[in-house]
């Protein structure tokens, strides 16, 4: 781990923390939600022993990286603006994206606004979000599952950081990393309990070391950055909207876990598996679901997803 470099980049107006090892073609990293770059540290070492050069962000607002007080600062545009920027300052014209959770989501915003910066897209858990021109993404979210549905209290500003500190910054990271409910994450109002069946120990793949990385940054930074990333659902919803019925022609591998809960809601197995993620994404070249893995598939299955990532990028 202490060969990883650490760096900062002055990129889009703010300051991004980044870490990176290995020489070679880029592939770049773009975590999810509760997470940093440090959630990618097992793919950077095998990614960069086998000749490439692994870059792994803290995006806006977490970690390192700086976090711009106003909401709307966390849309896409601002947030691909950084990735472009960063790819800009790596010297390079394309990059291998890899990508988890919002990472993933941001990821197929790279691909939409940017294909020329894309070589190929290894993405995890989240899919395309197919944009439906008749209804804002987070009111489609609540005609589904409710007003309690974890994207839809997420939304007021203040109302989820409260509640999170009432429990402490290792119980939320705790709590949301080791979930394993496959169904869609239901928050009731009350004591944050994103995972009411939260285990007594860590599951094997996340140390009490790994823990207390993410602890220390989330205490310095708390989660109103990455909160704002769902806080700009609808308005993500607007801007994209003359990208409603795009292709996204970037060749791609989709790799989720069976007992994810992004793969089990939304009806996005239907999607997935039902002919319109091709559709949306003709170049779609494989779809991957490994059995008895939940969401954090980076982590729990860092092996199985490292010889993924590099089978794909090295055809």
């Amino acid at each position: 781990m202490e060969q990883i470099k650490h760096r900062t980049v002055e990129v889009n107006g703010i300051k991004m923390h980044v870490a990176e090892k290995g020489e070679g073609p880029v592939v770049l990293f773009l975590h999810g939600f509760p997470e940093l770059w440090y959630s990618w540290h097992h793919q950077i070492l095998s990614l960069s022993s086998l000749g490439y050069r692994a870059v792994a962000p803290d995006l806006r607002g977490y970690g390192d990286t700086e976090a711009p007080p106003s909401i709307s600062s966390y849309n896409c545009f601002h947030i691909v603006g950084d990735l472009v920027a960063l790819i800009d300052s790596l010297g390079v014209q394309q990059v291998f994206l890899v990508a988890h959770d919002w990472g993933a989501i941001i990821g197929w915003y790279l691909c939409m606004f940017r294909p020329d910066k894309v070589k190929a897209y290894v993405c995890l858990s989240v899919p395309l979000l197919r944009r439906d021109p008749n209804i804002r993404t987070v009111d489609g979210m609540r005609a589904l599952y409710g007003d309690d549905y974890y994207v839809c209290r997420f939304q007021k500003p203040g109302e989820m950081e409260a509640q999170m500190a009432e429990v402490g910054t290792e119980y939320v990271l705790e709590n949301i990393l080791t979930t394993r409910n496959p169904g869609p994450p239901i928050l009731p109002k009350g004591r944050f309990q994103f995972n009411p069946e939260m285990p007594n120990t860590l599951p094997s793949w996340l140390t009490e070391e790994d823990l207390a990385y993410y602890v220390s940054k989330f205490e310095k930074t708390g989660f109103t950055g990455p909160l704002n990333y769902y806080r700009n659902f609808n308005l993500n919803w607007e801007l994209t909207a003359p990208w409603t019925g795009g292709q996204i022609k970037v060749p791609v591998k989709y790799i989720t876990g069976e007992l994810d809960m992004v793969y089990n809601s939304l009806n996005l197995k239907e999607y997935i598996h039902g002919g319109g993620f091709k559709q949306d994404v003709p170049n779609l070249e494989q779809v991957i679901v490994q059995k008895g893995v939940a969401h954090f598939n980076n982590q729990e299955a860092a092996e199985e997803i490292d010889n993924y990532i590099y089978d794909f990028i090295n055809k």
